[in-house]
């Protein structure tokens, strides 16, 4: 625990002060230090009831269970270790499949409070993180006992608090699993000198050293949070997990079938009916003898995903694809392009509307959601990702580009501080600052599409040649022996 106990002492008197300032009377102002006392001799007395629970681990997101795959990774690496596992979150989209059938994981799922739903925006916000506070402390205090709980961060306002008090009272682990912070993130919409961003950000800096043990995702936020926030952690690297590898061919095909069922941009385009052929934009299939080939004069494949919200401007690749459309038209030798971009948000309809006033000839888009199983057989299938992510804390790194490298998938990605991390630039891909940028380097890497001689095929060589490390064994050296070392 970094320092928590000092912590505990600041935050009981800032409470005090405040209640002090706000008019109380001393008994009322000195309720916190009663409350922390309680919490403390409650903790003491409820350590150690359940010499199994050692075994138990409760992993916990205040947000979507199937926009979470890291806190999935966590669950499944606990249950292939022999932990059970109690999964907390909202269940908006469909799990993995891993997870739902996985005997030693049980999903306990949460209602998504939206709190008050009139008077002022202010108003509304603090009523849905009381509720949720009730809400979240009543689940933890419910379950069986747990040796440890590990709790994505963010969204850590209520959680981290509410989780910190639960662990006292229940006399476990409390891991924060740092993915970036919550106070950066309030920013973008806010601005960063409004109050609630600037409560927010004492407020994660404060309860933050609460925890027992922390992750983060960079060693740049490792160098962060120990240098301006007085907490020690260890870096996970997010890393691609087995399912995340090339898509054999016929496989591609029955993914482009289902697609095309649905989405245009996938079918032939093609006049001419093939006699005994299957055909899709990108492959075709003999259905006398199963053999499946790629279509002559194909599109590329283009891929991006995306949570679409306000860290992600997708105008900068629909600029770049207006580009891209003049040097198609200028050079007959560049192909016509299929963009996919995949994933649901608050800004997925604004962009929408924008995608369809765009008149392209040579490019089409599609947004569609898929299915955690055809994700990455879709990302395996593509010929280049782009990634937009900027990162509202330039600390954290995109896991789509990640999974992108586990599928041998070459990038295209924006400019941030701690890109290099993980975008080696013309090794494993490109990095770009802007439009401009973006559409040449698409000019660039397609110029000899479909060779596999250009650039962008000794990308994708680079990356199946550099042993990328993959989640079990990255989680087994960096997480399991913090495990055991105090389940011992």
């Amino acid at each position: 625990m970094a320092d928590a106990n000092a912590a505990v002492a600041v935050v009981t008197v800032s409470l005090v002060v405040l209640g002090l300032l706000s008019g109380l009377s001393l008994s009322w102002a000195l309720l916190p230090v009663a409350v922390v006392v309680l919490i403390f001799v409650l903790a003491s007395g409820l350590r150690g009831r359940d010499e199994l629970a050692h075994l138990n681990v409760c992993v916990l997101v205040l947000g979507d269970i199937g926009r979470s795959p890291r806190m999935q990774y966590h669950a499944l690496s606990l249950s292939r270790h022999g932990y059970s596992v109690t999964l907390i979150g909202f269940l908006g989209t469909k799990p993995h499949q891993d997870i739902l059938e996985d005997d030693r994981i049980d999903i306990l799922p949460i209602s998504e409070l939206k709190g008050l739903r009139v008077g002022p925006k202010i108003f509304r916000y603090v009523s849905k993180v009381i509720l949720q506070s009730f809400q979240l402390f009543y689940v933890l205090m419910k379950i069986e006992d747990q040796g440890y709980i590990l709790m994505q961060n963010p969204p850590g306002l209520p959680a981290i608090a509410v989780t910190w008090v639960a662990s006292r009272f229940r006399g476990n682990q409390f891991i924060i699993d740092w993915h970036n912070y919550g106070y950066t993130i309030m920013a973008l919409t806010h601005g960063e000198n409004h109050l609630i961003v600037k409560v927010a950000k004492w407020y994660e800096k404060l309860f933050g050293c609460f925890s027992d043990h922390n992750l983060c995702v960079t060693n740049a936020m490792r160098e962060d949070l120990r240098k301006n926030w007085n907490i020690e952690a260890t870096t996970l690297y997010d890393k691609p997990p087995s399912i995340f590898r090339e898509t054999p061919l016929k496989l591609q095909h029955e993914l482009f079938v289902r697609m095309g069922s649905v989405y245009s941009p996938f079918r032939s385009s093609c006049d001419v009916t093939k006699e005994h052929m299957e055909l899709t934009a990108f492959t075709e299939r003999n259905t006398q003898t199963g053999a499946v080939t790629r279509s002559a004069g194909r599109p590329a494949l283009l891929i991006s995903s995306t949570s679409w919200t306000e860290d992600e401007d997708f105008s900068i690749l629909l600029q770049a694809l207006e580009e891209y459309e003049k040097f198609v038209e200028e050079e007959d030798k560049l192909p016509s392009l299929v963009c996919v971009i995949t994933g649901k948000g608050p800004q997925k309809e604004y962009y929408k509307k924008l995608i369809d006033s765009k008149e392209f000839q040579h490019v089409k888009i599609c947004t569609p959601w898929l299915e955690a199983e055809d994700y990455p057989v879709l990302l395996g299938s593509a010929d280049l990702g782009v990634c937009l992510h900027k990162s509202s804390s330039g600390l954290d790194l995109p896991m789509k580009v990640v999974d992108m490298f586990g599928c041998c998938l070459p990038v295209c990605a924006i400019h941030f501080k701690c890109l290099h991390e993980l975008v080696k630039h013309e090794e494993n891909g490109l990095i770009f600052k802007d439009s401009s940028e973006l559409s040449e380097q698409l000019k660039l890497l397609f110029s000899d599409f479909p060779s596999d001689q250009g650039k962008l095929g000794i990308f994708r060589k680079n990356i199946r040649e550099s042993g990328q490390q993959r989640w079990d064994e990255n989680w087994d050296h960096n997480v399991l022996p913090l495990i055991k070392e105090h389940c011992d």
